[in-house]
């Protein structure tokens, strides 16, 4: 079936009926429009942030939408696929549109290990984990490295021994699960860069549906790649009365007890990215990237004003949790926001729900501004 997406019309897979991944055939996930619709936004931001960025690589081209809508905003683009079903459908489907653009039938691995190839940008958006494709996208990409993890259960620690397996941490499943997978995420790729030298920004991060997407500006200096590893660090939560505290440093110093109740249930969790997930005047531009003709503009306007006004604490606070916590109903946010500025905490809402917050206090400091 035609299916019309950004501007462009391409030709996809009809309906599997089931989830990503459903079938073996070409994959077409409808779903994925926001995911895409921001990939376009934040590729046009980052050519007017560099300029000599030209060449970009879809690794997983399927039916090649992605790669499709980048060459179609002005990018030379290369799209990769093994099957070759998806290489003949995402050929057709630039010639449909009347594009430029290279399809090769070639394992993502070892097209970025050929020597004679390179690319400022690099997307890797598998299906599941993308540790396998993160060695050779920060070993050979220039400039931006894109990528999605579509595994959040590893990643928030929902299936605990898979998330430790493939990305080198402890994950906990708390309330901030979509966050801890994130900053799992974060951690193991900002390891993977560094191993190269490279060291990793990340300038717009959001999780949104079933799926983790990362934006990472690189810099190939190994003084940049231990910045990005003092980033580096951990969690320590507790279970009972749910105040958490963070730490610098990649050797964990479990706590004993809780220094808020007292309790003997904390976990430790890491080592995570503790640093920003996303720079505040490139999320700004990306948003005015969005363009009306995209089928997701209202929702990733809204996601994207959010995300940049999003505090850069390690973790965020569901507030109605809180109030479940202490058994007592809960009140609007904007009056439980207000009431934390007015006590002189820094607050923000987040991405990560309608009822999820940040603060620069502890569960202390909100406990004495709200209660």
């Amino acid at each position: 079936m035609l299916v019309e997406e950004g501007g462009v019309t391409v030709e996809v897979p009809g309906e599997s009926g089931g989830g990503e991944g459903a079938d073996d055939g070409v994959f077409f996930n409808p779903t994925q429009e926001l995911n895409r619709d921001v990939t376009v936004a934040t590729l046009a931001a980052y050519r007017e942030r560099e300029p000599r960025a030209t060449t970009y690589l879809d690794a997983m081209a399927a039916s090649g939408i992605r790669g499709v809508r980048a060459a179609a905003n002005g990018w030379d683009a290369t799209l990769a696929d093994l099957d070759p079903d998806a290489v003949e459908l995402a050929r057709a489907n630039l010639a449909r549109n009347g594009l430029d653009g290279e399809v090769v039938e070639r394992n993502v691995n070892s097209l970025l290990y050929d020597d004679d190839r390179f690319f400022d940008i690099v997307d890797v958006d598998p299906f599941g984990t993308p540790i396998p494709f993160a060695d050779a996208a920060f070993a050979n990409a220039r400039n931006l490295v894109c990528i999605t993890a579509t595994d959040t259960a590893p990643l928030c620690g929902a299936h605990f021994e898979s998330g430790v397996r493939k990305y080198g941490a402890v994950p906990r499943n708390t309330e901030y699960h979509a966050e801890m997978g994130l900053r799992v995420l974060l951690s193991a790729l900002a390891r993977t860069a560094a191993r190269y030298d490279v060291g990793v920004t990340p300038v717009l991060s959001h999780v949104s549906d079933h799926y983790v997407r990362t934006y990472l500006d690189l810099s190939h200096r190994a003084t940049d790649a231990n910045s990005a590893i003092d980033e580096l660090g951990y969690v320590y939560h507790c279970q009972q009365c749910l105040h958490r505290e963070h730490e610098d440093g990649l050797i964990a110093d479990p706590r004993d007890e809780c220094p808020h109740c007292g309790g003997d249930q904390v976990l430790s969790a890491g080592p995570l990215w503790l640093g920003p997930a996303h720079d505040e005047a490139f999320v700004a531009s990306v948003r005015e990237q969005v363009t009306d003709e995209m089928g997701t503009a209202k929702r990733a306007r809204k996601l994207l004003d959010t995300v940049e006004g999003e505090l850069h604490e390690p973790t965020h606070f569901d507030q109605h949790r809180l109030y479940r916590q202490w058994s007592e109903p809960a009140i609007g946010m904007d009056e439980f926001l207000d009431e934390l500025t007015d006590a002189g905490l820094a607050a923000s809402r987040t991405h990560f729900g309608g009822t999820t917050f940040k603060t620069d206090g502890t569960l202390a400091d909100v406990e004495a501004a709200v209660r």
